[in-house]
């Protein structure tokens, strides 16, 4: 519990996580407490505006001179926060370190198509794909660009205890356990922040942020539900600032693992699984239900898919008639990042229908560790939200459905074949459709099952300005005090 001391300096603003960072180099992590501060110590190729758009960053314009060629223009007046000038041979590194295989980036999938970069000016990059990519700009949204001077001198534990990066904060320390702090970079090329400091602390209890915040302790706080945000706007202190995000919840079922591997048991977890009523009772309707491991707020969303309908009697007679030992035990893994009352509810829905579910909970490190492995040694059963912060399908069904991924539960030849065409067909309409026809056949299979589009809730110092965006990127510089 953290003392609550008023956070009423203009010059401080406390923002409080859910856990610290797993991993400050930004080629190694890419779960919300980590992407949440690490995004405001590097600079990106591209980004996205509030509308959602994609804008300059680093890279001020670019050129697609072929099918697989695309040229950028990079600026020539940032400063790395060492005082070192950001050139295009950093660029080129950037691209190398995060899609060499043997470095391990948990990201590798959303940047391999990616074959070649290559410094072709003096402020010029060429990027070269495995063929066409239109999903390319859509991914380098998140694509941090690192010192190579530094980077490439160091492990990345080693960089991670000391990141150097050109966005609008300096990295100044990290006290383990407790919180990570950055400093504003004066000499920064772009719109300054208008902290002078900010800290991140890792606060897991969703109550405590909120006391947090009423108490003053606390400007910004993450991931609340909806009692909690009703806490909030009723506690005469403090603000709910929310948004429907880019972000798909989900339920994988590991069919390497018997007895998930009989296509009908999986099916019946899709039939047990009230998703209305985890919508409506538990998140108080701010979600939007989906049956496709898509969002409204990606490009490819297809109306007209629809998911497994909520019917336990027909669960329970797909049970009956299978090889399950009522006494076989099914893992649910889980961490405190998730609502736990949404896998709560998930555990008894199972339960009802006759599955012995039993949940097992780790920290988010752990969580994740156990999740980026082979399919024999992955969980049996997950509840999970992904966001690739790039609103492409590619950045969320590539790495869930292609066999290729150490995310992935799904082995399907046929789904690895459209999902390679998908992510090379520069044709819109063409490329929509394909997604389209992948989603019916992932729900046909039941590998794993879309339950609703997420919201994000914020609670926020009544004075704290800020809009916050569907790719979750909670950026300092957008942020002000309200005069």
């Amino acid at each position: 519990m953290f003392a609550l001391t008023p956070a009423i300096a203009k010059d401080l603003l406390t923002v409080d996580l859910v856990n610290e960072p797993s991993s400050l180099d930004p080629h190694q992590q890419w779960n919300p407490d980590s992407y949440y501060v690490y995004r405001n110590i590097f600079d990106n190729m591209v980004t996205r505006d509030d509308a959602g758009q994609i804008v300059s960053q680093i890279a001020t314009k670019w050129e697609r001179t072929s099918d697989t060629d695309t040229v950028f223009t990079i600026r020539d007046d940032v400063m790395f926060h060492d005082g070192t000038l950001l050139t295009p041979e950093d660029v080129v590194y950037s691209v190398d370190r995060i899609t060499n295989p043997d470095f391990g980036s948990p990201q590798l999938g959303q940047f391999n198509k990616i074959i070649k970069a290559e410094a072709t000016g003096e402020n010029e990059v060429t990027l070269t794909t495995d063929g066409a990519y239109p999903a390319l700009l859509a991914q380098l949204v998140k694509l941090s660009i690192v010192p190579k001077h530094i980077a490439s001198t160091m492990t990345s534990a080693e960089f991670n205890e000391a990141p150097v990066g050109s966005g609008p904060y300096v990295f100044e320390s990290w006290d383990r356990g407790v919180s990570v702090t950055v400093t504003r970079n004066e000499d920064y090329w772009g719109d300054k922040g208008p902290f002078e400091s900010v800290v991140f602390r890792g606060v897991p209890d969703a109550a405590t942020r909120v006391a947090d915040l009423q108490a003053g302790a606390a400007d910004l706080v993450v991931t609340l539900n909806t009692d909690l945000a009703q806490q909030v706007e009723s506690g005469g202190k403090g603000k709910v600032l929310t948004v429907n995000t880019e972000r798909v919840a989900y339920f994988a079922m590991n069919s390497a693992r018997p007895p998930l591997d009989q296509p009908d048991l999986r099916k019946a977890i899709g039939h047990a699984i009230d998703r209305e009523a985890i919508v409506e009772g538990l998140l108080g309707g701010y979600p939007q239900i989906v049956d496709q491991m898509l969002s409204p707020a990606h490009f490819g969303w297809a109306d007209g898919i629809k998911g497994y309908a909520y019917e336990p009697e027909k669960a329970r007679e797909l049970i009956a008639g299978l090889n399950v030992a009522p006494d076989m035990e099914l893992g649910l893994a889980t961490s405190p990042v998730f609502d736990q009352r949404v896998v709560q509810a998930i555990q008894q829905m199972l339960t009802d229908v006759g599955l012995n579910v039993a949940i097992n909970t780790t920290d988010m490190a752990t969580w994740l560790k156990d999740q980026q492995t082979t399919p024999e040694q992955a969980p049996m059963l997950t509840f999970s939200r992904w966001s690739c912060a790039c609103q492409d399908p590619d950045g969320i069904m590539y790495p869930l459905l292609h066999s290729s991924s150490n995310w992935s539960r799904v082995n399907d030849p046929e789904i690895d074949a459209l999902l390679d065409e998908a992510r090379s067909e520069l044709d819109e309409t063409r490329r929509a459709e394909l997604y389209a026809q992948i989603n019916r056949m992932a729900l046909e299979d039941a590998d794993i099952l879309p339950l609703y589009q997420a919201a994000i809730i914020y609670g926020a110092a009544d004075n704290l300005e800020w809009q916050p965006t569907s790719n979750e990127s909670l950026f300092l510089n957008r942020m002000s005090w309200a005069e």
